[in-house]
C-alpha cells in the first residue's frame, strides 16, 4: 500500500500548496501558472483559455473528446489567509471552497489514468465567485463532453438541485432640505425604507424541490448628514432564488414602481441537477457556476468540505472527506463512462 499512502500525502500537500497561493477573485493569473504547469508535468494536455486581462481558464485533457470533465473555481473571496493543518483539518482560504476540490480532481484524474481510463478532463475557471465570467467563458471551449460534475462543498453529498441568485441594485430619488423643515424636501431614505419593508413581505411561494426564495439586504446607504433630509439613497438586494430569476424581478419591479428604480446586477437560474444512484442527494441553497456550463452535458453537482465554512475566517476542509472526494469522483467517472 505505499502507492496509496504516497497518494494520500500527495493530496494533503497539493491542497496546502493550492490554499497558499493567493486567488482573490480577479488575480486567479498565478494559480493558473502554477496549474498548468503541475497538470502538464502529469502528462495532460492543456489550453489555456483567456479570460480577461492576464485571467484565464485552464482545460486539461487526457483524451481528445473526453466523455467526463471534471470543473470547480480557481477563484477565492476576500482577504487571503494561508494554509495552515491539525491532525484532522486543513485551514485557510479556499481550504474547502474550492481548492481542496481542486486537488482532489486532480489525483482522481491522475489515478484513472493509471487505471486506463482516459475519457476525462478537467476544467478550473475564474470568476465563480462574483460574476462566473470564467464559466460563461468557457461555453466556447470545443469539448464533445457528455457530463459535468461541478465540484463545490456539499460534504461529499449529490447535488439534485440548487437555488439561483439574483443580485438588485435599488436606487431612490428624493428632495434635500433642512431637516427642521421637512415638508420642503423629500427623503430618498424614507421611500427606500418603504419599497424594501414591502420587498420583504413578497410571497415568492415555495417550489416543492427548491423550498423557498431567501432575500438579503446586503448593503445599504443614502443622505449626507443626520440634519439633511436625503436625495438619495440606495440598497443592494440578493435573493436566493427558487423560481425563475424573471419572476423575480418582475414582482420587485412591480412594488417599487415609480418610487425606486431597479437595476439587475446579476442573475441565473435555479437548477435541478442529473445525479446517479447510490448517493445522499441534497438541495443546495446556493448558487454555482452550473447555468452556464451545460455545453459540456449534464451536470452533477458534489464535493467535499461545507459551505457553513466556506467565506469565513475559519475556513477549512477534513482531510478524511478529501480522501473520500477522490475515491467518489473515480467511482462516478467510472459510472458515467459506462453510462
Amino acid at each position: 500500500m505505499p502507492g496509496r499512502k504516497q497518494a494520500k500525502v500527495n493530496l494533503i500537500e497539493l491542497t496546502k500548496t493550492l490554499v497558499n497561493i493567493p486567488s482573490v477573485t480577479g488575480s486567479e493569473a498565478e494559480i493558473a501558472r502554477f496549474l498548468s504547469s503541475y497538470l502538464r508535468r502529469q502528462g495532460f494536455d492543456l489550453k489555456e483559455q483567456k479570460v480577461e486581462g492576464k485571467r484565464r481558464n485552464i482545460f486539461a485533457k487526457l483524451h481528445p473528446s473526453p466523455k467526463v470533465i471534471l470543473c470547480t473555481h480557481m477563484d477565492t473571496v476576500p482577504p487571503f489567509y494561508g494554509a495552515r493543518e491539525d491532525e484532522s483539518f486543513i485551514y485557510g482560504r479556499g481550504a474547502c471552497d474550492a481548492k481542496g476540490i481542486i486537488a482532489c480532481m486532480i489525483l482522481a484524474g491522475q489515478e484513472l489514468s493509471k487505471e486506463g481510463m482516459k475519457e476525462i478532463g478537467l476544467l478550473f475557471v475564474v470568476g465563480e465567485e462574483t460574476d462566473s465570467i470564467g464559466a460563461k467563458t468557457a461555453g466556447s471551449l470545443s469539448a464533445d463532453s457528455e457530463f459535468i460534475i461541478v465540484g463545490e462543498p456539499t460534504e461529499n453529498k449529490m447535488g439534485s438541485g440548487h437555488k439561483g441568485i439574483v443580485n438588485l441594485k435599488i436606487s431612490a430619488e428624493g428632495k434635500s432640505a433642512h431637516s427642521a423643515f421637512p415638508d420642503l424636501g423629500e427623503s430618498a431614505v424614507e421611500k427606500l425604507l418603504d419599497v424594501l419593508l414591502e420587498i420583504r413581505a413578497l410571497d415568492f411561494k415555495e417550489d416543492p424541490i427548491l423550498g423557498k426564495t431567501v432575500i438579503n439586504i446586503g448593503k445599504i446607504g443614502g443622505g449626507l448628514a443626520f440634519n439633511i433630509i436625503a436625495d438619495s439613497a440606495s440598497a443592494e438586494v440578493s435573493f436566493r432564488n427558487a423560481l425563475s430569476s424573471e419572476e423575480i424581478i418582475e414582482k420587485v419591479k412591480a412594488v417599487a414602481g415609480q418610487r425606486a428604480r431597479i437595476d439587475v446586477v446579476s442573475q441565473s437560474e435555479p437548477q435541478v441537477l442529473f445525479t446517479v444512484p447510490g448517493f445522499e442527494k441534497v438541495v443546495l441553497p446556493y448558487g454555482t457556476d452550473i447555468p452556464y456550463l451545460r455545453s459540456f452535458g449534464k451536470p452533477l453537482l458534489l464535493g467535499p468540505g461545507s459551505a457553513l465554512v466556506a467565506h469565513t475566517e475559519n475556513e477549512r476542509i477534513e482531510k478524511k472527506q478529501l480522501f473520500e472526494a477522490v475515491e467518489i469522483y473515480k467511482k462516478i467517472v467510472k459510472m458515467l463512462i459506462r453510462y
